[in-house]
């Protein structure tokens, strides 16, 4: 558990430290703001086209096997960045170590439910969202001071000390795979089709947020998007060795569950953009708007390891998702009126991270528990996909309300932003609500209907 939470811890420190640098970035390299974000943006696009098939393979191969390894490929790839002479091969040594954060992220959350006790999974997850939790919660500290005391490239150099104990601990504490679900062969064109209908996506959404792209430009990616994904869907059907076996979704628990994580990842990430714009652009110092904005991930942390010890034993998973989606709900709605100054912000944004802290570990429980042992990783694969897109989606959408309020008169980008955010956290309330009303009698569980079905070729 220590182990795999040193991967979690990791990967979102350097998630929210890179955001920190864009301006070193363009002093040092004489770029433009959109093609400094492509430091973001290429790494989030690799993360998310990768995942799922990364987790695939993993669970033919050996999910330790590719954990290490991905510790190995991330490490590497960031000292690459700490030297990178130019933007462009930023960006490149940026994109390796996304494949590397792919290999980590899509096995972190099968490796603990493979590990842990049935009875002790939603502990387990918490304790992993909480490292994750506090990585987040350091990165805009941290990556303060390293910017300010020693540069920009020591953000990346950061993360090789860390990579390095990881990886030792790695070789001796992780388990090693028992359940495998062997691969007949890799389905290389549903990989290009899910890379493509993602990429195009997010591309879309980002475009649309003020990048330099004609309106015929953006509605081509659309359409791609929505060709490529159609394409993805209707090869999975009749391929004989899927990249996604669709009889994983047809599970109410695994397709409301994956609605779920990302409405809850785009709730997380929506406000880390929103506060730090809001806040210095009323006057508000870079310093006080990360300590502001430090109270989200810090609510969250302390939620996701106290909340076993508060809430009642017998409030089932479904229960806790229930609870924990509606105090977002009631969070933003306080942000949607409340005054958005360091005097408010706090206490409102660490409610929302303890809703959150609520909300996730138990979502994620229940995906778990309704996938079969020997897809664990393409499991975690779709969890880790989720969450992506839904962090992606958190930062444009926010983006794209603020470009088009402030295209407009009359129209508070802010207060609408928070409303998107509200209306998406009603969505995760109603996730939950279709999720299965507590546990399943022995012999119909849905995993075991999936697994039957992924022996039948369903």
């Amino acid at each position: 558990m220590a182990t795999v939470c040193f991967g979690a811890f990791m990967g979102q420190l350097d998630a929210s430290i890179v955001t920190l640098i864009y301006g070193s970035l363009r002093t040092e390299f004489g770029a433009s703001l959109a093609g400094v974000e492509w430091v973001s943006l290429a790494y989030l696009l690799t993360l998310v086209a990768l995942l799922i098939p990364v987790g695939r393979l993993s669970d033919a191969y050996g999910r330790k096997l590719f954990y290490l390894y991905g510790f190995l490929v991330f490490t590497a790839a960031s000292a690459a960045c700490g030297v990178a002479g130019s933007l462009g091969m930023l960006v490149v040594f940026r994109v390796v170590q996304a494949a590397g954060a792919a290999m980590m992220q899509a096995n972190s959350v099968a490796l603990v439910t493979t590990s842990a006790p049935r009875e002790k999974m939603r502990t387990a997850l918490g304790v992993q969202a909480a490292a994750q939790a506090l990585g987040l919660a350091l990165g805009p500290t941290v990556g303060g001071a390293l910017v300010s005391a020693l540069g920009w490239r020591w953000v990346f150099g950061v993360n090789v000390p860390i990579g390095l104990v990881a990886l030792i601990a790695g070789q001796y504490l992780l388990p090693r795979t028992r359940t495998r679900n062997p691969a007949r062969r890799f389905d290389w064109p549903g990989l290009a089709l899910l890379a493509m209908a993602t990429t195009c996506g997010l591309l879309g959404v980002s475009a649309a947020s003020g990048l330099p792209v004609p309106g015929w430009g953006i509605a081509i990616l659309f359409v791609l998007a929505v060709g490529a994904g159609g394409a993805f869907t209707v090869r999975q059907h009749r391929t004989p060795a899927p990249l996604l076996d669709l009889a994983l979704l047809r599970v109410r628990a695994v397709s409301s569950g994956l609605v779920g994580a990302l409405c809850g990842y785009l709730v997380l990430f929506g406000p880390l953009v929103l506060v730090p714009l809001v806040l210095t652009g009323t006057g508000s110092s870079e310093l006080a708007a990360g300590l502001v904005l430090t109270a989200l991930p810090a609510g969250f942390a302390l939620g996701a390891t106290a909340a076993d010890k508060l809430l009642p034993a017998a409030l089932t998973e479904r229960g806790r998702c229930l609870l924990g989606a509606g105090v977002c709900v009631g969070a933003l709605a306080a942000l949607a009126v409340l005054p958005l100054t360091t005097a408010w912000l706090p206490p409102v944004l660490v409610l929302l991270g303890l809703g959150l802290s609520t909300f996730t570990p138990a979502n994620n429980t229940l995906i778990m528990r309704a996938i079969p042992a020997g897809s664990s990783g393409t499991g975690g694969g779709l969890v880790n996909m989720a969450r992506g897109l839904g962090t992606a989606l958190g930062v444009a959408l926010v983006t794209l309300v603020l470009h088009l309020a402030a295209r407009s008169t009359g129209l508070d980008g802010p207060r609408w932003a928070i409303l998107v955010l509200l209306a998406v956290s009603v969505a995760a309330v109603i996730a939950s609500g279709l999720s299965p009303r507590g546990p399943l009698p022995p012999g119909s569980r849905p995993h075991q209907r999936a697994g039957r079905d992924l022996r039948h070729g369903a």
